[in-house]
């Protein structure tokens, strides 16, 4: 089966061997995304929503350059560093998929790759 591999050019997917997103058939899955600069530092430090929202961007990016859309989304996954960002990060999701309603999972994590990361999320998609 094809393999389609997408990548962001981020700071980790390099040294971690992994792409922003990979295709198979008519499923596509997004890694981890974050809001991380070049740098690695967030580019919306302290805004959990303004973190998702461009978390979704990439994710929608990716998506679009493997072939699928927002709207092919199945399954999300949304990680946080702090609980009281569940809300936020909640209605972040809410403005992308309120229409596509996938399957999601929202968890509070001790942290993620960086402090100035608060959010990290996981899409899956599929045609058909």
């Amino acid at each position: 089966m094809n393999r389609t591999h997408v990548a962001s050019g981020g700071p980790w997917e390099e040294s971690g061997g992994y792409s922003r997103a990979l295709a198979v058939g008519d499923t596509c899955y997004v890694a981890g995304t974050t809001d991380a600069g070049p740098d690695g530092e967030s580019l919306h430090p302290g805004d959990a929503a303004a973190q998702a929202r461009a978390a979704f961007a990439i994710i929608g990016g990716a998506l679009a350059e493997a072939g699928f859309a927002l709207d092919d989304v199945v399954r999300t996954r949304m990680y946080i560093t702090d609980a009281g960002d569940a809300d936020a990060v909640a209605a972040a999701h809410g403005e992308i998929f309120m229409h596509v309603r996938p399957a999601a999972t929202l968890v509070v994590v001790a942290g993620l790759m960086r402090p100035s990361l608060l959010v990290e999320i996981e899409a899956d998609a599929r045609r058909g």
